[in-house]
């Protein structure tokens, strides 16, 4: 196979900070969103070129980027290494994935880029968790310390490092939980025995939540099916889960109206509202960094309760990310010239194969 050429885009998602690769030669387009600077890349030895060029680049360049490409009709002539969002046949996911189709290009969807044991090569989960736990803390104090208001906006650029999160959230519940009857805030996290889970509860234990508050629920203690009396009992939860396959929900608007419910905050950090089988149904769009949170309409007598549905949560932290997920897709990425011999590229391209095969015949 020729020598490959790879071709970092820029990322056109609004306050999506992160990269894919931050190690590697390789052409990258300039960009000022980005966390890592352009002259950081070029020290590095890579390529600086204009942003916006990946369309046009030879049709040998595999086109890497994280999230979805801007929406256009357009058939996409090259390979592409990055989520496509489009295999469980989310909203959209046809056209979408058609383009491919149509233009003779190849989706190697970074979630479906996997070891022959099914485990992902590469994942953000682990800062997935941390950063839909850091906003569902600061969601969980501003409704205490300033009530009826939602919780502003939370830009990631007002945080250069994780360090510097993590005081804001300390900061943050210094003043909350003297409103609270001094006592922290209780927190569930369903799926946390996974990456996106422990990011979750080392969040909490970072802010200063103690390990008795926090309930790390996984696999056994769902396997008896929702909703569960135990989330409406706590203050926070944070469902960290992978969806495989249809699940009974975890809570519905009928269980969190029943007297007595505590909680405030949910943060759905597994976020597909377009997916009928989410086992958080209390919502169905998405909320973002600019505004972060989502009210529900509840009967009852509970506290007012907001929902946190952001879909690239890790960028809150994007240097740490996208660091750590860089290191972990390295080695992947040093066999991509044998991409037609090695497994990881193998399996994802058998899985593009599948999902085109399932495409309507319209498109």
């Amino acid at each position: 196979m020729a020598q490959t050429t790879l071709h970092l885009r820029s990322e056109s998602k609004y306050l999506e900070r992160r990269t894919p690769y931050s190690g590697y030669t390789i052409n990258v387009e300039k960009s000022t969103e980005r966390v890592f600077r352009d002259e950081e890349y070029e020290a590095a030895g890579a390529n600086l070129i204009p942003e916006g060029t990946w369309a046009s680049a030879p049709k040998d360049h595999i086109i890497i980027g994280l999230k979805e490409l801007p929406q256009d009709d357009a058939p996409l002539k090259h390979d592409y290494i990055q989520f496509g969002h489009c295999y469980k046949e989310q909203e959209n996911w046809d056209s979408y994935l058609s383009r491919f189709a149509r233009g003779g290009g190849v989706l190697y969807d970074i979630e479906f880029l996997t070891y022959s044991s099914g485990r992902r090569v590469a994942a953000f989960g682990y800062y997935a968790g941390f950063a839909g736990a850091a906003i569902a803390l600061l969601a969980w104090a501003q409704q205490l310390i300033n009530p009826k208001i939602p919780l502003p906006s939370v830009i990631p650029s007002d945080y250069p490092s994780q360090p510097d999160l993590e005081k804001a959230i300390k900061d943050a519940l210094s003043f909350a939980i003297p409103l609270n009857a001094s006592q922290p805030p209780r927190v569930i996290v369903i799926g946390a025995l996974g990456r996106c889970g422990t990011g979750a509860v080392d969040c909490c234990l970072v802010a200063g939540v103690p390990a008795s508050s926090i309930m790390k629920w996984d696999m056994a203690e769902t396997a008896v099916g929702g909703p569960f009396s135990e989330i409406a009992a706590s203050d926070i939860f944070i469902n960290c889960i992978y969806l495989s396959q249809p699940i009974p929900p975890f809570l519905t608007n009928e269980s969190l109206s029943k007297p007595g419910r505590k909680l405030r905050v949910v943060s759905d950090v597994s976020c597909d509202p377009s997916d009928p089988n989410n086992p958080v149904p209390l919502y169905h769009e998405y909320s973002t960094f600019i505004k972060p949170t989502l009210p529900v309409d509840l009967s009852g007598d509970g506290p007012d309760l907001t929902v946190i549905s952001i879909d690239h949560l890790p960028s809150l932290v994007a240097r740490e990310a996208s660091e750590h997920f860089s290191s972990l897709l390295l080695p992947s990425l040093k066999v991509l010239n044998r991409r037609d011999q090695e497994g990881v590229w193998v399996r994802a391209e058998k899985v593009f194969r599948e999902k085109v095969n399932e495409l309507p015949k319209a498109n």
